[in-house]
């Protein structure tokens, strides 16, 4: 299994995320669906009967979890499966070797309790000064960007000023930490498969925002 393919063993974030993608009705039908072929959202609609944006919803979810890859196709964003996470054993992603784990539950333990510190019924009372917290809460807030797209920093600023006034200092915190990169006006998240959508890695993002 490829290095962007495999669910870390101490992950236990993103073993829970790839469970909580799978544990929708609508998201086993499309997986099964593209598994055949890859798909767009309209036509995945048609087929199953739900609006075009249940639909990206759903596909969101599941390129998060890593189980799904977009790429431009024309006029539509086509889905097709990615990488092996389906051929992973239900043992092999829900055991994992004893060595660290207490490390691993301490540290989880930490980011909950940094989180709760700092969010307040999904809003961020304060932007944390120390930069271990202050990365914690960022990789939070960035989950609300889907892989794979791009952002004009208009939208971008619209999703976080949900969380806090002060999006300069998100918008700077989320590309110095490496979790957005940006170029030409236009954002996207940072994937553990590459740069973004079009794997820009050598784009010159740390401009002063």
């Amino acid at each position: 299994m490829k290095r962007n393919e495999r669910i870390p063993e101490q992950d236990l974030e993103a073993r829970a995320e790839l469970f909580k993608a799978l544990g929708h009705p609508a998201r086993l039908l499309i997986l099964n669906l593209i598994k055949n072929k890859p798909r767009h959202v309209e036509e995945l609609a048609a087929i199953l009967q739900l609006s075009p944006a249940t639909v990206s919803h759903h596909l969101s979810k599941l390129s998060g979890a890593g189980l799904l890859r977009s790429e431009k196709d024309q006029y539509y964003q086509t889905y097709s499966m990615s990488g092996n996470l389906l051929g992973c054993t239900l043992g092999g992603l829900v055991l994992m070797p004893q060595p660290g784990l207490a490390a691993q539950v301490e540290e989880d333990a930490y980011r909950q309790k940094v989180l709760a510190t700092f969010l307040r019924q999904g809003h961020l009372i304060s932007i944390p000064a120390q930069h271990k917290k202050r990365r914690i809460i960022l990789e939070k807030l960035v989950q609300e960007f889907e892989p794979n797209r791009t952002y004009a920093e208009r939208e971008v600023n619209q999703i976080l000023v949900d969380f806090h006034d002060d999006v300069a200092a998100l918008r700077r915190g989320v590309i110095e930490h490496g979790l957005m990169q940006r170029d030409s006006g236009l954002y996207w998240r940072v994937t553990p498969a590459g740069t973004g959508p079009e794997d820009s890695g050598d784009q010159a993002n740390q401009a002063a925002l």
